[in-house]
């Protein structure tokens, strides 16, 4: 969601920011394999904060989606060389293709696939509503009037990105090269506020949380102007940011049923975890080669692994018939099949189906 976007060789100047995609994409997954296996009434495990962690794992890609994408931008735009045309061209070379092969593939699963194989599934909408809602970058607005299915339901995140890249680019690109910090910090107080209004209950029905990606930008430009060299004076300021972080996906000790603060100190803390991570880490960095890899080929983690869950609950469906294996065997084989086999599928897209747009993407960098 966001961190699609990111350039491979930035990436290897920010490795910690490659695992943590692949944490992330993780945790969507830990989140999305009980309730799946919950609606279909085979054994599940969900008492855990972990667990239920999926929808801020999506947050905290969209904050790095901003720090990274925004930042790009702010550099090229400082050396006069932004271009909207090739920013447009490489978001598009990266996302859409794996986007729109997931999208094809739902609508046929759900339409076509699902009563062959005599599941019971009702589809409450038009054919060519959902079609044009998707094909549009409106999957957001898709999922939230009829919730079509998970595998089409995961795109939701990718909508939120495309409409904030339309609105980002120009944004910058008019924008003062001295005055865009201020008008992104303007911009993201506004919006903030106005998310949190009723007369704006549009912007949360749809999940419109653009002000994770403008706050992302902030921290990233501010890095660039070097005015957060204040939080790299002592370890104990990371520190406590990390174990804060750890804190808020495993324990519930910062939920707040208060919305505007809940979402005020999850946009704060995952902008000051990213910035630690990529530059106040007092040279702590994970080099690990298969971590790294499975964060480049995290975004097919993230649009695989819902048709990968299906599939293996559909298989454990026809096992727990027979009654061969306990509820906790039951449990964990979920867990591990669809894990490998969603690494699996992403591996091969990545190699044989994403690569080529990504060499194309190349072409266009500033």
């Amino acid at each position: 969601m966001y961190f699609y976007a990111l350039n491979l060789l930035k990436l290897k100047r920010l490795p910690n920011l490659n695992v943590l995609r692949f944490l992330l994409a993780s945790l969507v997954m830990l989140f999305h394999i009980p309730q799946l296996s919950r609606n279909q009434g085979l054994p599940y495990f969900l008492d855990t904060s972990v667990l239920n962690r999926g929808v801020e794992a999506v947050y905290m890609f969209f904050v790095l989606s901003g720090f990274l994408i925004i930042r790009i931008i702010y550099k090229e735009k400082q050396k006069r060389s932004f271009s909207i045309k090739k920013f447009y061209i490489r978001r598009m070379l990266r996302i859409f293709p794996l986007y729109y092969l997931i999208a094809a593939f739902g609508f046929l699963f759900y339409w076509y696939i699902v009563p062959k194989l005599g599941i019971p599934f009702e589809n409450n909408y038009k054919l060519f509503d959902g079609v044009a809602l998707t094909t549009f970058f409106l999957p957001n607005v898709f999922c939230k009037l009829y919730r079509p299915g998970g595998i089409l339901e995961v795109l939701w995140s990718i909508g939120i990105e495309e409409q904030f890249y339309i609105i980002i680019a120009p944004l910058i690109f008019w924008i003062n090269r001295g005055r865009v910090l201020l008008a992104l910090i303007v911009l993201t107080i506004i919006y903030f506020t106005a998310f949190h209004l009723e007369v704006f209950t549009v912007l949360k029905q749809y999940d419109m949380v653009f002000f994770f990606l403008f706050f992302g930008g902030i921290i990233a430009i501010l890095e660039e102007k070097k005015q957060l060299e204040f939080l790299k004076r002592t370890k104990l300021t990371p520190l406590v940011i990390v174990i804060t972080t750890i804190l808020y996906f495993t324990t519930p000790i910062l939920d707040f049923n208060n919305k505007l603060l809940f979402n005020g100190l999850t946009m704060v803390l995952f902008g000051l975890f990213i910035h630690t991570i990529a530059y106040n880490n007092f040279g702590v960095t994970i080099q690990n080669r298969l971590l790294n890899y499975l964060g480049e080929i995290s975004y097919g983690i993230y649009m695989f692994h819902v048709i990968a869950l299906n599939c293996v609950v559909f298989v454990f469906l026809k096992i727990d018939k027979l009654d061969i294996f306990n509820n906790w065997l039951t449990i964990i084989l979920i867990n591990i099949l669809t894990f490998a086999i969603t690494i699996v599928m992403a591996y091969l897209s990545y190699n044989y189906f994403e690569t080529y747009f990504l060499k194309l993407k190349n072409k266009f960098r500033a």
